[in-house]
C-alpha cells in the first residue's frame, strides 16, 4: 500500500480542487515574519560521553562563534545546563538516546529517558516529558542505513530527522538524508528537516545548524518554535525571506547562487539562478507538499521546511 500512497495523495488533491468552492493553499510554518532568527545547534558531545572537550570548553567555542543557543546532547545522559556558564547563549537541556537502537535526540528534556529497543516507547516517553525527538543521521554507516526507512515509516511522534549531520563527513555513509525525508513527506508524514554538527571535537563545529524564528529567547520558546517548524536548516546559506500567499511561495537568500523547488519524492518543480525564487503550486501536478533548497558558495545549502497543500 505504501507504494501507492503518494499517487493517491496527488489524485485526492486533484479531485478536491475540482469541487465547487474549493480553495487550496499552502500551509506555512513561518507565521511571524517580524520575529528574529536565532542560530543554534542541537547535537553536541562533551567529555561526559565521547566528546574530547569538557562541557564548559564546548560552550565557550559555540559562544565565540556567535551562536544564540546550544544543546549539549551527550549519549544516554543528561548534562545539566546549570553546570556551565552559558556565555550569553540559551542552553537547551537534552541528550542523545543511543543504546539499543537508532540514535535520536531528546530535545528540551526535563529528565533522562531510558533507552528501549522499542523506539516507539522512547518516543512516547519523550512526548510525555513535553520534549520532542529528532531521528539522527539516518544514512550513517557503510550501508547508508543507520535508521532504515521502514523504521522511520513505522514510528510516530518524532518531530523530524537530521537531513544533514556534519560529523558523518568524516565517517562512513552520507551526511545528507533528504532522500528519506522526501519519501516520508510524500507519504503524508509531517516531519521537519534538521541540520546539526554532531560535534565531538573542534573540527566538527559550524558545519550545520538551524535558524529558528522566534522572539521568545528561552529554552521552551525556542523548542516550541522548532516543534512548529518555524526554522530552516543550513550549512551556510542565509535565508532572508520565506513568504506564502495562497499557492505561491517566494524564498530569498542574499548569499544564494541558485534556488530550487522540490515536490514529492524529490521531483524538481522549478529552478532559478540568483538570490530568489517564486513558484505557484499546481495541486493536480505538484502533489501534497513543496520545499525549497538554496545553494551558495562551495557546498553550502539551506533547506526551507516543507509547505503542505491544504484546503
Amino acid at each position: 500500500m505504501r507504494l501507492f500512497l503518494p499517487v493517491a495523495l496527488v489524485l485526492c488533491a486533484a479531485a478536491l480542487c475540482a469541487l465547487p468552492g474549493f480553495a487550496a493553499e499552502l500551509e506555512s510554518s513561518y507565521t511571524d515574519p517580524s520575529a528574529p532568527w536565532l542560530r543554534g545547534n542541537l547535537h553536541t558531545h562533551t567529555t561526559n560521553s565521547d566528546g574530547r572537550q569538557a562541557p564548559q570548553a564546548v560552550v565557550d567555542e559555540y559562544a565565540g562563534m556567535g551562536y544564540d543557543f546550544l544543546m549539549l546532547s551527550d549519549h544516554d545522559q543528561l548534562t545539566d545546563p546549570a553546570s556551565v556558564d552559558p556565555k550569553g547563549m540559551v542552553l537547551i537541556p537534552g541528550n542523545e538516546i543511543s543504546a539499543k537502537g537508532p540514535h535520536l535526540l531528546h530535545v528540551n528534556a526535563t529528565k533522562k529517558i531510558e533507552p528501549d529497543r522499542d523506539r516507539q516507547k522512547v518516543l512516547d516517553a519523550i512526548a510525555a516529558d513535553r520534549g520532542f525527538a529528532v531521528m539522527n543521521h539516518p544514512n550513517w554507516t557503510k550501508n547508508y542505513n543507520h535508521c532504515d526507512l521502514a523504521v522511520l515509516e513505522q514510528l510516530n511522534g518524532y518531530a523530524g530527522i537530521e537531513i544533514f549531520n556534519g560529523v558523518i563527513l568524516v565517517l562512513e555513509g552520507s551526511e545528507y538524508a533528504t532522500d528519506k525525508w522526501d519519501r516520508l513527506l510524500a507519504q503524508g508524514k509531517r516531519v521537519w528537516g534538521f541540520a546539526t554538527d554532531d560535534s565531538h571535537d573542534n573540527g566538527h563545529r559550524g558545519l550545520g545548524w538551524v535558524m529558528v524564528q522566534t522572539g521568545d529567547r528561552t529554552p521552551d520558546g525556542i523548542a516550541d518554535a522548532m516543534r512548529r517548524g518555524s526554522f530552516y536548516a543550513t550549512t551556510g546559506v542565509t535565508v532572508d525571506e520565506i513568504s506564502v500567499e495562497g499557492l505561491t511561495v517566494r524564498v530569498r537568500a542574499a548569499n544564494a547562487q541558485k534556488l530550487r523547488v522540490f515536490g514529492p519524492l524529490g521531483r524538481m518543480l522549478a529552478t532559478a539562478d540568483g538570490q530568489e525564487i517564486t513558484h505557484t503550486v499546481n495541486p493536480e501536478k505538484d502533489g501534497n507538499y513543496v520545499r525549497v533548497e538554496a545553494y551558495g558558495a562551495g557546498s553550502s545549502i539551506a533547506w526551507v521546511q516543507p509547505l503542505f497543500v491544504k484546503n
